[in-house]
């Protein structure tokens, strides 16, 4: 077990997309992991990271899309909140630094060109205040 792992946590597999559903929870709009997984691992020490302009995770606003351990190199898949983020620099290299200290390997990271939404966040709440 390692300092990330919650042992009061079940093994849980991603559920995929409910067709038909109006269920926006049916949709998920940030990536799921397993609990416990070398992924999950990441993810939970992706959430020191923070966009210094917002205040908040890049785990919380959805930023981080998909993390591929299986890929050569491994790769972190994530997105900005905008296309011209005057932080986005910094932002990857801390995903990159962060994912590469939690798995020992040398990581990708790449921005995907999507544009970002409130929707993709945890709890698009968080922004209410903003």
């Amino acid at each position: 077990m390692n300092e990330f792992s919650n042992p009061n946590l079940t093994d849980t597999k991603p559920l995929g997309a409910v067709a038909d559903a109006d269920d926006p929870l049916a949709h998920p709009s940030y990536p799921l992991v397993t609990p416990g997984s070398p992924e999950d691992d990441i993810k939970k020490a992706l959430r020191q990271v923070y966009d210094p302009e917002i205040g908040l995770e890049v785990v919380q606003l959805g930023l981080i899309r998909e993390i591929l351990l299986g890929a050569d190199p491994p790769e972190v898949k994530m997105m900005l909140t905008t296309p011209f983020c005057p932080y986005g620099g910094w932002l990857i290299q801390q995903v990159k630094d962060v994912s590469e200290s939690v798995s020992g390997k040398q990581f990708k990271v790449s921005v995907l060109p999507d544009l970002w939404s409130p929707e993709m966040m945890e709890d698009p709440g968080l922004l209410s205040g903003w």
